[in-house]
């Protein structure tokens, strides 16, 4: 079966964790490294969970890499209430999981990134399910790549619901909104599974309760860090059904295009009308291109959620028997 190289950009909370997972299980995919960012936790920690959440899944042959620590128009990050409050202060359900015995790489995320870029291709795949600062430094740095990278399929915006942190903005959009509208506006083929998508994927206890009764120590660890997420929805009056899992359907779609349904558009991130604060951030159709004749991004507007759920769970809960 040929695979695709893929890199993760992750900010590392729960969600974040199971996207890993998703990648680690799935045979279409080679998982070359990741890239820690900014957001539900501060880099470092991000890091340091990735590395973790890796050694737990024996996937010790994955580097990670300490990524930029604030966005492309501040000089530093702190992580919001909120997202302490879903994904807890050590961004893992406050679960502890066993330490890696290895380092995080302590810098080259950017050049990771475009070496990357340039040996491998159209065969390359990015996810970035933060903020995009890293993907925006690296073109910064070697505008070429953006030509060069087969795909990056993202976790962020919303086109047709509201936003989550204001009415219009979704979280990782909202963290660096500067360097994701760069990032739209350049030749990069994207993929954007925002809200529209994500809040229709819902994972529950019931499913969790199928990784506990593996018996394995990720089974438990991995039930124990997403059941922390569930009762946050709940709790937090988010959803009472169960938790989105938003990153592992970036990684899904970026696999599998056909578990989304897709629209092509020019897009464009408002972000410099300080008139307007509460716009900051929303992911919008670019009316300076709105009739060129090609278009860079396709944007999921629908998900078969079933579909999509049932292979997601067939390859956690196998990766999860074995470890």
């Amino acid at each position: 079966m040929a695979t695709k190289k893929m890199i993760l950009d992750l900010d590392t909370g729960v969600d974040d964790a199971l996207a890993i997972a998703y990648a680690v299980a799935s045979p279409e995919v080679d998982l070359i490294g990741i890239v820690s960012s900014y957001g539900n936790v501060l880099v470092d920690k991000s890091a340091e969970n990735s590395l973790d959440l890796l050694e737990l899944l024996g996937a010790t042959d994955v580097p990670v890499f300490l990524g930029e620590s604030h966005s492309s128009t501040t000089d530093h990050f702190d992580v919001m209430e909120i997202s302490q409050k879903i994904h807890g202060v050590n961004g893992i359900g406050e679960v502890k999981v066993p330490k890696a015995k290895r380092a995080v790489e302590s810098e080259g995320a950017v050049d990771f990134i475009i070496d990357a870029a340039h040996k491998y291709g159209d065969n390359l795949i990015l996810v970035p399910t933060g903020p995009q600062t890293n993907l925006d430094a690296a073109i910064t740095k070697d505008p070429e790549i953006a030509k060069l990278i087969g795909n990056m399929t993202f976790m962020g915006g919303a086109l047709t619901v509201p936003g989550n942190v204001t009415a219009f903005t979704e979280a990782n959009i909202n963290q660096d909104p500067a360097a994701a509208d760069r990032v739209f506006r350049s030749p990069l083929k994207s993929t954007m599974v925002g809200l529209d998508v994500t809040l229709r994927t819902l994972l529950t206890k019931k499913e969790t309760q199928q990784w506990r009764d593996l018996g394995t120590v990720a089974g438990e660890k991995y039930a124990d860090i997403t059941d922390y997420y569930i009762d946050a929805y709940y709790n937090l009056d988010i959803d009472k059904n169960g938790c989105a899992i938003h990153d592992p359907l970036a990684v899904g779609v970026a696999i599998d295009p056909s578990y989304a349904k897709l629209i092509d558009l020019n897009m464009k991130v408002t972000h410099d009308d300080p008139a307007n604060p509460a716009d900051v951030g929303r992911t919008i159709g670019d009316t300076a291109r709105l009739n060129d004749p090609t278009t860079n991004m396709k944007v999921a507007v629908d998900v078969d959620k079933d579909r999509y759920l049932a292979h997601f769970m067939d390859l956690l809960t196998n990766l999860f028997a074995k470890h």
